[in-house]
């Protein structure tokens, strides 16, 4: 009977709970975060999401909340150094934004893609390798685990059980195709020196550790096109300063020849 009760009280209590505490992640003083909000911030965080980091973001959103309602009390909104501060921060965000819209939109001519794609193209070319690892920390680990494959244990398993690499260690230790300059020069050199299905007789040592290496596959690299490389393209002329500035003087001397200015 008494567990009856109990039963009936966390029926109730759960039936009590507001529409609005559903959809909000916090009240702060009267104040409601809505639930989407802390939605959006866990997305753009790029991270996981999982129940502690979340509780982090909330929280976070929770003490700019008190901040803004303290700056409120405290006259500290309506104060015209910080509206004039405010506003300059909200017009750099524009400024930013419009640049980037314009950029994306017509900011790139054909020959400055022809020109960017020349620059990176011989990257692509040559051949791709197909390639298993398993890191290390120490020589001797690699060593005890070289000796292991040698007495017929499986690259694939060793990997899982072993490799610090843990993006790749899951599957089995690989890393896909890829180009000898994308990885470090010690690990590149021992790689192109194998023959197809080897595995490399001593560790590699680089900078992440002790490296050893199964060269399972080699093929001729496929050129990827100006079209399949357009946003990095962009994205990499968008890192050079100067064209940055270019780019913007231009966009702004567009603007003003379309404008009424008196």
């Amino acid at each position: 009977m008494k567990l009856s009760h109990i039963a009936l009280s966390l029926a109730l209590s759960a039936a009590l709970i507001s529409p609005t505490m559903a959809q909000n992640a916090a009240v702060v003083n009267g104040k409601s975060i809505p639930k989407a909000k802390l939605d959006k911030l866990m997305e753009g965080s790029g991270q996981a999401n999982n129940p502690e980091l979340r509780e982090r973001a909330r929280d976070m959103l929770i003490t700019r909340e008190l901040i803004n309602q303290e700056a409120m009390n405290r006259g500290i909104i309506a104060n015209p150094s910080i509206q004039a501060q405010l506003e300059e921060a909200r017009l750099n965000i524009l400024v930013g934004a419009v640049f980037d819209d314009y950029v994306k939109r017509d900011g790139v001519t054909d020959a400055e893609l022809q020109a960017a794609y020349e620059q990176v193209k011989g990257q692509f070319e040559g051949k791709e390798y197909k390639v298993r690892h398993i890191l290390v920390e120490k020589e001797s680990d690699a060593k005890s685990i070289l000796a292991k494959l040698k007495a017929g244990e499986k690259f694939e398993e060793l990997a899982k059980a072993n490799s610090k690499d843990t993006g790749s260690a899951v599957n089995g230790g690989d890393l896909d195709w890829m180009n000898a300059q994308a990885l470090v020069p010690e690990f590149s050199k021992a790689m192109v020196a194998l023959q197809k299905g080897q595995v490399t007789e001593k560790p590699v040592k680089s900078q992440f550790g002790y490296h050893i290496i199964r060269l399972d596959d080699i093929r001729e690299a496929k050129t990827p096109t100006i079209a399949e490389l357009k946003p990095q393209l962009i994205e990499m002329m968008n890192q050079d300063q100067n064209w940055q500035r270019s780019k913007f003087n231009e966009m702004i001397a567009k603007l003003k020849a379309k404008a009424k200015i008196q």
